[in-house]
């Protein structure tokens, strides 16, 4: 991912601190190429919910560009950029399967002045760390 777009991540995270923020990231390739910001329907400072039909655009305008979702990201304000309990079930439905099979989750942890940002893979109850590169 590119400092640009991880950049455009941590002033979304800090403009809408204390409140969480959320988005989508678009890939060709595995290679991050563009940042779509989302509103936070639960407008809360503990959990992120996008809202359904603006999801929708996001995904429909990265399909439309021939793109992959590579990861969703959202900001933790309080707490390191480690997924939670309430983060897991947002990834996957009642039975465990994935809601976006392949998809990363981006954590921005913006309660220090130096963002802490960790990329996680999420299938079911379990949850890894995966590197995250960023170049200039």
């Amino acid at each position: 991912m590119s400092r640009q777009l991880l950049d455009e991540i941590v002033e979304h995270a800090r403009a809408d601190a204390p409140k969480e923020c959320c988005g989508m990231i678009a890939t060709r390739d595995g290679e991050a190429v563009s940042v779509h910001r989302a509103r936070n329907a639960a407008n809360s400072a503990l959990k992120y919910v996008m809202d359904p039909k603006e999801q929708l655009q996001i995904q429909t305008a990265i399909d439309d560009a021939d793109l992959d979702l590579g990861a969703i990201y959202h900001s933790h304000t309080r707490s390191d950029p480690v997924p939670s309990q309430t983060d897991v079930n947002l990834a996957k439905f009642d039975n465990d399967t994935p809601k976006w099979p392949g998809t990363l989750f981006l954590i921005v942890g913006v309660k220090a002045a130096e963002p802490d940002i960790r990329l996680w893979s999420i299938v079911g109850n379990d949850y890894e760390q995966v590197e995250l590169e960023v170049t200039d």
